[in-house]
């Protein structure tokens, strides 16, 4: 099994943290940009990461959910229409072309977007480091005081009980978003995030556990999911959906809304005082925020309709309400939900409790470890990023961190979802280019 180079005779132009999506998106960047050149000229590229193959949010896949982009804003269309990384290559080479142009949809199926990603992944195989978790970003100084590089560390497989340490004029951040919970909440075998929800699922049921009642916590459309997912899975339980809205909010997908996540909105918004930023933000939540597809919505709604209509009512919306205890007793839950209109509450004892709570940016202090005291902030304790990608460090620092999302504050609503990945991805690949033609001239 070929791994990563490592030592600090090897250099590389930049090393990716994470190989989700958007640093997937990268490597091919660097991979078309260095195809046509001899190999004194290319970008030297080297990217970790902690899984033992590709995955992205594979708990959430769902036979039947779709993709809530289109097709085109895949890893590399946006940016470059000829390239054959694009999902519709990738459908030419599975066959299935004509297919699903037949279906007359821009959107495709999560398990089969998720599949291009792993065709994608495999083709660039060769700069990628799995079972490779980064543990620690340590700063070097070269002889004139100046931190030109970085020294990532990571626990490698390859690496029996040690660490490998690999030497980079760049990092590229890209670790994705850690599931954010309510505080005080305790996992368990019953009490999960909805990030698991496939794989604990499977659990239950191949340990043939009875499931009579689930609860889900959540207003948005993961939560709407698990709460589909469940009640279709678990046909003689009840599942009940926990929220503080009245009922489900509908995703604004309008053409002239989904402008907010156009490329050229990335320029009008970095370029905002903070004041038109927090508008923006505020003005265009239901773009993606705590909000459902109208298709899902119709079909909950018509399956609970059905229900009373037969007199056997299995899905329940406990809407304007709140969890306010989670009690194990023996192998069952006493979940405490308070109605806030007027504070009665209801004890509902329960086999499973899902939090499809949302998603929040790890910490980068945490990622970055040392490397993380030379980013500056704003006077919101923010890092703040350059219009590349880039984080502004202190003064003397020539080595270079790219982020790649975790940077709504400075690059807008897009910055964590799929709509501009791959125009980023081009974008730090050419400010690679620019600065390394400017050390050398």
């Amino acid at each position: 099994m070929k791994t990563l180079q490592s030592g600090p005779d090897t250099i590389y132009d930049v090393l990716g943290i994470g190989f989700g999506p958007s640093n997937l998106a990268l490597a091919i960047a660097v991979e078309e940009h260095n195809a046509a050149l001899p190999a004194g000229e290319r970008i030297r590229a080297g990217f970790l990461e902690k899984q033992p193959r590709f995955g992205w949010h594979r708990g959430m896949l769902i036979d039947d959910a779709t993709m809530q982009v289109s097709f085109l804003k895949d890893l590399v269309t946006m940016r470059d229409p000829t390239s054959d990384y694009s999902f519709l290559s990738y459908l030419r080479e599975q066959g299935r072309l004509v297919d699903f142009l037949n279906q007359k949809t821009l959107f495709p199926l999560r398990v089969e977007f998720h599949d291009y990603f792993e065709w994608a992944a495999a083709r660039v195989d060769d700069l990628v480091e799995y079972s490779a978790e980064v543990v620690a970003v340590e700063p070097v100084t070269s002889e004139d005081g100046e931190v030109r590089w970085f020294d990532v560390v990571s626990r490698d497989r390859s690496a029996v009980g040690g660490t490998v340490v690999r030497r980079a004029r760049n990092v590229s951040v890209a670790v994705g978003l850690e599931p954010h919970l309510p505080p005080g909440t305790v996992l368990s075998d019953r009490v999960w995030h909805n990030s698991e929800l496939i794989p604990r699922v499977a659990e239950l049921s191949g340990a043939g556990v009875p499931v009579r009642r689930a609860i889900v916590l959540g207003a948005g459309q993961s939560a709407a999911e698990a709460v589909d997912y469940l009640h279709r899975t678990f046909p003689d339980a009840e599942v009940c959906a926990v929220f503080a809205k009245y009922g489900y909010t509908p995703a604004d997908d309008s053409p002239f809304a989904n402008r907010i996540f156009d490329p050229e909105a990335v320029d009008v918004y970095f370029n905002s005082p903070p004041g038109v930023k927090q508008s923006l933000v505020d003005y265009h939540r239901g773009t993606n925020y705590s909000v459902v597809d109208m298709d899902l919505i119709e079909s909950l709604y018509a399956a609970m309709y059905r229900e009373k209509v037969q007199g056997r009512e299995r899905l329940r919306m406990l809407n304007v309400s709140r969890i306010r205890d989670v009690r194990p007793v023996e192998s069952r839950l006493d979940v405490t939900v308070e109605f806030l209109p007027t504070g009665e509450r209801e004890v509902l004892s329960s086999d499973v409790l899902v939090h499809a709570t949302g998603y929040r940016p790890h910490d980068i202090g945490t990622v970055l470890g040392e490397a993380a005291k030379l980013c500056l902030r704003d006077e919101e304790d923010a890092v703040r990023v350059a219009r590349d990608h880039r984080l502004e460090l202190t003064p003397g620092v020539t080595a270079g961190i790219y982020l790649q999302g975790g940077t709504e504050h400075s690059h807008g609503l897009a910055s964590t979802l799929l709509s501009t990945t791959a125009v980023r991805a081009g974008e730090i690949r050419d400010s690679l280019l620019t600065r390394r033609m400017a050390e050398a001239s």
